[in-house]
């Protein structure tokens, strides 16, 4: 693709030709398909995630301190998946990175996923030997314990940050969820220990319930346009109050999805649903996209769009404040619907009309 547009940006420290990057999933567990994802012009490579859980229970048979052998752990240890049943074991996770370094030229980051502190996260060291340019900290965890305090959370986040740039000097990106009392506040916290950059959001798989064998089961869906929002928020909210890199990761469908992202202040946009939907070559068309509205538009560089939404720079900075929730509220007006009989409580059904 010809253009007079510079797409370029620098994430994480690299200078990519463009913010479109595949995030972490299934895509590059083969090395075809790696090198297609590279050909149809990925600006960097994100592995799929080894978890905590994997790493730890390969150096010492324990997973989050509970032995496999003792009779009042057995029941939680079989929520975990069995260890074949993941892609890569520790030792094949780094030899695919190996693969990977060696087939493509475009900067590669591994990705590691977890919640706790603890001793799994040398494992980043091997990862760093084994040749990845950067690393994804994906911290994942639901918590349930009414006992456990926000701020407990929040500081369990920040501590687990910091303990892996104490570790590896490659830059870590710190993938994170949303639901957090302060936000702004931790994602600030997270830049003073040395996060290289923030990923906004993890997703959480919420399970379904299964009314014919009363049981929960598993549950995912694609990622579409409608998860956006909340990220473009956040993203804007941050935008010139970290040195972090900034990255958005869901919700990312279309051309203008990944041009509001960066409206907002994104450095790096990850896309994998809508790859997985379209093919690799749907890079190339978020590309030709970006670039054709900068220019329908009169922007040149890449640089002089980011942020121009963002809540510094935004010509209506309520919008990202209470005032816009209540001004949403109080200008919705729908129609009413139409009724029919049936639809209509009768009086005595205690409704008031």
């Amino acid at each position: 693709m010809t253009t007079s547009t510079d797409l370029s940006t620098v994430y994480l420290g690299f200078r990519l030709p463009h913010p479109f990057i595949v995030g972490a999933s299934p895509l590059v567990d083969h090395l075809d398909n790696v090198r297609r994802l590279e050909d149809a012009g990925s600006a960097a490579i994100v592995m799929r995630s080894l978890f905590e859980e994997q790493i730890t229970a390969a150096q010492t048979g324990r997973i989050h301190h509970l032995d496999p052998f003792d009779q009042q752990f057995a029941t939680v240890l079989t929520y975990f998946p069995e260890p074949e049943r993941y892609a890569f074991g520790p030792d094949e996770y780094l030899e695919q990175l190996r693969r990977i370094k060696s087939a493509v030229h475009v900067p590669v980051i591994a990705s590691l996923n977890g919640s706790s502190a603890e001793t799994w996260l040398t494992f980043a060291q091997q990862m760093a030997q084994a040749g990845a340019d950067a690393l994804e900290l994906n911290v994942y965890e639901v918590v349930t314990d009414p006992k456990q305090a926000s701020a407990q959370v929040e500081r369990n986040v920040v501590k687990v940050a910091h303990e892996l740039k104490r570790v590896v000097k490659i830059p870590i990106a710190v993938k994170v969820s949303p639901y957090f009392t302060a936000f702004a506040h931790l994602a600030q916290e997270l830049d003073q220990v040395g996060a290289d950059g923030l990923i906004m959001f993890n997703r959480f798989y919420q399970p379904d319930f299964d009314i014919q064998s009363l049981t929960v089961a598993p549950h995912i869906v694609l990622s579409g346009s409608s998860e956006l929002l909340l990220r473009l928020r956040w993203l804007a909210i941050l935008h010139g109050h970290v040195r972090a890199s900034l990255g958005v990761c869901g919700g990312v469908s279309h051309p203008n999805d990944g041009i509001k992202a960066i409206l907002a202040g994104a450095h790096a946009v990850q896309m994998v649903s809508a790859i997985l939907r379209h093919g690799p070559a749907y890079l190339g068309v978020m590309r030709e996209g970006l670039s054709k509205w900068m220019e329908a538009h009169t922007f040149t560089r890449l640089d002089d769009v980011r942020g121009r939404l963002s809540l510094a720079n935004s010509p209506d900075p309520s919008a990202f404040e209470r005032a816009n929730y209540m001004r949403t509220l109080s200008s919705w007006n729908a129609a009413a619907p139409t009724e029919s009989a049936a639809d209509v409580p009768s009086r005595s059904s205690g409704f008031v009309k």
